[in-house]
């Protein structure tokens, strides 16, 4: 998940808006921010907006705005006939500042952090570009319109993963966002969703993850016949059920929430927190989502520290990735 701090845009001295057209600055953020709080990896970009900026849709940075406004897609298409991806659109916009800036951290890092990459599954990025409406209107109207609309996602989602991999990132996390059982009943996910997230999960390199928001306890034996190496879950998740679910052999990933947790509460809560996830079975504490940058580095500290110190006993899955 995505890691930045504002602890390290106010190092850099720069503008939060600033640092999402320049590889520079999203390195440098990323390593920052890992070194003020002992974070294991580093993760970029930090916006949902490259692939769909390259695919014609523009984007808003909110460039002269103060603390934290992450970029937005400002345009979509009106209509699924209206979806027409350019030729060579995946090196158009931000999508060389990106690769650049793994490129740097891949060079500067020498294996102090995993180094992680990741993409929007195809629905999540699918709403990006157009409304979700016509999506689940079209499943039962324009079912061959929907299918064409997902494979070029799908195709899009391979196509930027593939490129990461090849060079050289640790792990691909494919961000399904969007597709839990708060929008889509399990029928629908089974039907709209599965079959996609097979496709790019038999196209990608281990070690690769599978993450997604909201409700998910509907689901998660249908996620965990996706393809992927580990499946990561945010707070909604019942951790524990899962893993009884699912088995010891499935690595989980999860599940604090991490706006609650490193922005509300209060330092001396968080370990609480953080051994609940442990104790529920997980083989590695993930927020449920990116991180909000403006955190409570007190609360922070508490999250890794209690990892280490709590987290020494493996679970029987550590070890896969």
């Amino acid at each position: 998940m995505g890691l930045v701090t504002i602890q390290a845009i106010e190092k850099l001295g720069i503008r939060f808006a600033q640092i999402h057209g320049s590889a520079e600055y999203l390195a440098r953020s990323a390593m920052i921010s890992s070194d003020i709080f002992g974070f294991d990896a580093v993760i970029v970009p930090y916006d949902m907006c490259t692939l769909p900026e390259a695919m014609g849709r523009g984007i808003t940075v909110y460039e002269n705005a103060e603390g934290v406004l992450y970029p937005t897609v400002p345009d979509k298409w009106a209509s699924l006939d209206d979806v027409k991806l350019e030729d060579r659109w995946i090196e158009k916009a931000r999508m060389p500042v990106v690769e650049e800036a793994i490129k740097t951290l891949l060079k500067e890092a020498d294996g102090k952090y995993a180094i992680g990459g990741w993409v929007l599954g195809p629905f999540t990025l699918g709403g990006q570009v157009i409304e979700l409406d016509l999506l689940l209107k079209g499943v039962a109207k324009q079912r061959a319109k929907v299918e064409e609309f997902m494979e070029k996602m799908t195709d899009s989602v391979i196509a930027v993963a593939k490129r990461y991999q090849a060079l050289g990132v640790d792990y691909m996390n494919i961000r399904e966002m969007g597709s839990g059982t708060d929008l889509l009943s399990p029928r629908m996910w089974k039907q709209l969703i599965q079959p996609y997230l097979k496709k790019i999960f038999a196209e990608l390199k281990s070690p690769k993850i599978l993450h997604i928001c909201g409700g998910t306890d509907l689901i998660v034996e249908m996620m965990n016949e996706c393809g992927a190496d580990a499946l990561s879950f945010d707070q909604k998740n019942n951790l524990a059920e899962t893993r009884k679910k699912i088995g010891d052999d499935v690595i989980l990933l999860g599940n604090f929430d991490p706006y609650g947790t490193l922005c509300q509460k209060e330092a001396s809560e968080v370990p609480e927190v953080i051994k609940a996830c442990i104790d529920a079975g997980v083989d590695a504490v993930w927020p449920g989502c990116d991180i909000w940058p403006e955190v409570k580095p007190d609360n922070v500290k508490a999250w890794v520290r209690t990892i280490r110190e709590y987290g020494k006993k493996p679970s029987p899955a550590v070890g896969r990735l």
